[in-house]
């Protein structure tokens, strides 16, 4: 673990949602039919969430406007379907998006969420997706302790546009160092941390699978879970990674847990 230096003075939590908070993986795995086998549900569903990543990096380079989720998904589904030459009823794809909106949360993140507000936080999302997205898995998941969601659908905006970051501080009304980004994903860290923003990094089996998470450890403030290389497996560490939050953001001393 890596944390912030005690005490860190933050006030305010940005959460990034899917991956970060939220156990997209067995949600899509259920949703694909069962008459596909367990090894090319896996494949299909690992390189589904590959290739949106892919393709919402690739429209923002190209300063193409942002996208609703569903859109973007349900097209990135059917390449996905095309290069691993499996057959798909319209029913089934219509499914298969729709399951996107409903995910459980990773172990232990709703009761981290109810310590951080007992520390007198204000906790938000700050997430890629549309709002209805949000709304949905905030219910389906029972993570019910956010202030305010803030999506790219409502700031008009995506990760990792500064303007993004700074849009959220403004409506919040905290100044930088006074936050925290807590994202699994690396890419989105590195946007916030270049605006004075703490960062902490969530190490998550199904995120950033092609990043150097030795090198990442390297560039955030704080970090969660462990070093794996570049395994599609999930990690004993990853089971109680979210109960060292508060400790992570400098709230709590190492000393005192």
């Amino acid at each position: 673990m890596k944390q912030v230096k005690y005490p860190s003075g933050i006030k305010a939590v940005f959460f990034d949602f899917m991956g970060t908070c939220l156990d997209w993986y067995s949600g899509v795995m259920k949703a694909f039919p069962t008459r596909l086998d367990e090894h090319t549900r896996r494949s299909l569903s690992l390189s589904w969430r590959e290739a949106f990543f892919a393709e919402i990096h690739a429209r923002f380079q190209q300063g193409l406007p942002v996208e609703s989720f569903d859109v973007t998904n349900a097209r990135q589904l059917e390449l996905v379907l095309e290069r691993h030459a499996i057959p798909l009823s319209e029913s089934e794809k219509v499914q298969l998006v729709q399951a996107w909106h409903h995910m459980p949360a990773w172990e232990h993140v709703a009761e981290t969420l109810v310590d951080l507000k007992r520390h007198g936080l204000e906790l938000f999302v700050l997430a890629n997706g549309t709002t209805r997205l949000q709304l949905d898995l905030v219910r389906s998941s029972g993570l019910c302790e956010f202030d305010m969601l803030f999506s790219s659908e409502l700031l008009h905006l995506a990760k990792p546009d500064p303007d993004f970051y700074t849009s959220a501080l403004s409506l919040t009304g905290y100044r930088p160092e006074e936050t925290a980004m807590v994202a699994a994903h690396a890419y989105d860290l590195r946007a916030a941390g270049k605006l004075g923003i703490r960062t902490v990094y969530i190490s998550r089996w199904t995120e950033d699978t092609h990043e150097d998470l030795r090198q990442v450890y390297q560039d955030v403030d704080g970090f969660l879970g462990s070093l794996r290389g570049y395994k599609y497996e999930p990690d004993d560490q990853e089971t109680y990674v979210m109960r060292s939050l508060p400790v992570a953001l400098g709230l709590t001393s190492p000393a005192d847990i």
